[in-house]
């Protein structure tokens, strides 16, 4: 999508907050001794209740509200009975649609007690997402996202996730222009118009390269089998940058 009125900005603005306020919620409830099931109910009610509905499940017939995935999940995982465990490490994503407008964020929480290990691949994790965004901008190449998180990574001894890309956003979950990598590519010539809405959500991870389907279709695991970590936000690209849509508020 490409945001061209000021009524479409504010339609994805609202749609943001949701899908924020209700990361944060599931976040601040994540406690060891619940199911992912129970966590994903209670993202579940806060959606219903601000007149949004999961974008997972309206889409692809996704079996749950959120996807919740723990420690060797990557991607994808599916909410049921699993028992969250002190010391896991916990992926939610949450995306969603409201009056026709779609956002999406994520991120991995720790639940104590917190390996120093843990803490350094979620504090790196987050800059490489805030890294991809600060190449977001009107007229600059789409692939300096990737490049940009690409060196970062090397630098710091991390691998990325090669088979899970950002991706445009915006009147659907998945749109033009497409995936969009956040790793180093080469022959993407394509650039950032003004106005385009697209998420940045790199998977940084301490060996894995690839994210490999399980039995159940949907839940995705690292190959090779490593810690992994994903932030995202939802963007809109302007003269002046990246403006965040997936804020709380």
């Amino acid at each position: 999508m490409t945001i061209t009125h000021e009524d479409e900005l504010n339609g994805l603005k609202a749609i943001g907050r949701i899908v924020a306020n209700t990361l944060q919620a599931m976040a601040t409830a994540l406690e060891p001794g619940m199911t992912t099931a129970e966590l994903d109910e209670i993202g579940r009610d806060l959606l219903d209740r601000a007149g949004a509905v999961s974008a997972p499940q309206s889409c692809y017939d996704f079996p749950g509200a959120t996807c919740i995935s723990v420690n060797e999940q990557v991607a994808h995982g599916i909410p049921g009975d699993r028992i969250i465990a002190a010391g896991d490490l916990v992926n939610i994503d949450v995306s969603a649609s409201k009056a026709g407008y779609f956002a999406d964020t994520g991120a991995s929480f720790r639940v104590p007690p917190v390996k120093p290990s843990q803490d350094r691949l979620c504090r790196d994790g987050k800059r490489a997402m805030r890294i991809g965004i600060a190449q977001v901008g009107a007229d600059r190449p789409l692939a300096g996202i990737g490049q940009a998180i690409g060196r970062f990574a090397s630098q710091c001894g991390y691998t990325l996730i090669r088979n899970l890309a950002s991706h445009g956003i915006g009147r659907s979950l998945h749109e033009a222009p497409g995936e969009i990598a956040t790793w180093p590519t080469r022959g993407d010539t394509r650039r950032i118009n003004k106005g385009l809405v697209l998420t940045v959500e790199p998977f940084l991870s301490t060996g894995a390269m690839q994210a490999t389907e399980g039995d159940d279709g949907w839940t995705l695991y690292g190959t090779p089998p490593a810690p992994v970590v994903q932030y995202e936000h939802t963007l809109v690209a302007t003269d002046r940058g990246a403006l965040i849509v997936t804020l709380p508020g």
